[in-house]
């Protein structure tokens, strides 16, 4: 099936691991050039040469905090004629409101909320003005379901849905689609680290991390390949008439 990709271009935060590279694997894979953005240059280098080693595509990286709304502006101003958006980059510590301090609380919504709210409203503006473009938010589906252990993360996640559903309902005036997806409890680094701390917190012991994942889909978590062809997906042509919504990749747990 022809994604309708080859040729376009898509910035992907957060693109040197995990989903982020994920998705970087599945849209080149359909011929659409990279950008990657992320915060260590050299996690983007490898992240890069991988990719190149795959896939006949151009790729650029930038190396940025785009928790920092003057990295935000640097990394717009630097990709102005982008066909696909992908927010990704974030990282909210999983902790009950006792635990994260304002600071915390604060820097863990300057990259997740801020971040995707603040990059958006610069790559919105030139895809108004030339009439089309797609942004695709990845969120998380704690957002359906908040938790109390991870209270900053369930209510950041939250206002993304919402401000993905409403400006999804504007765009396509302007030619734009805006949509997301909430993946599930996905099999990559950051999250066995999060279980791993959260043995030790609750358990005692890091290496009892299995005891605490939940019943899940098909009894295994979700593959970060699985996340990335579904965001692919919603980002080509094949869903050219979705915006405005945002799509469980599983059932909220």
């Amino acid at each position: 099936m022809d994604f309708g990709l080859t040729g376009k271009t898509a910035l992907i935060t957060g693109g040197s691991k995990g989903i982020g590279y994920a998705v970087a694997e599945s849209l080149a894979a359909e011929g659409c050039n990279l950008i990657l953005a992320a915060r260590t240059a050299a996690d983007l280098a490898t992240a890069s040469e991988k990719l190149r080693s795959r896939h006949n595509v151009s790729i650029e990286t930038h190396a940025l905090d785009l928790s920092k709304s003057e990295d935000i502006a640097k990394l717009a101003s630097a990709c102005p004629d982008i066909d696909i958006l992908v927010n990704n980059a974030g990282a909210i510590p999983s902790a009950s409101l006792d635990q994260l301090d304002e600071a915390r609380w604060r820097e863990a919504w300057d990259l997740k909320l801020f971040g995707f709210i603040n990059l958006t409203r610069l790559v919105y503006a030139a895809m108004k003005e030339r009439g089309s473009g797609v942004i695709v938010n990845v969120i998380g589906n704690s957002a359906g379901l908040p938790k109390p252990n991870y209270i900053a993360g369930g209510a950041a996640n939250s206002a993304l849905d919402a401000f993905t559903v409403a400006l999804g309902k504007e765009s396509p005036a302007h030619g734009i689609r805006v949509l997301g997806m909430h993946p599930g409890v996905t099999r990559t680094e950051r999250q066995a680290v999060r279980f791993y701390e959260r043995a030790e917190k609750e358990l005692g012991d890091r290496e009892r991390w299995a005891e605490l994942l939940p019943p899940l889909p098909f009894d295994r978590p979700t593959e970060p390949e699985e996340v990335g062809d579904f965001v692919a997906f919603l980002a080509s042509d094949r869903a050219a008439y979705t915006s405005g919504v945002v799509m469980n990749h599983t059932p909220p747990i």
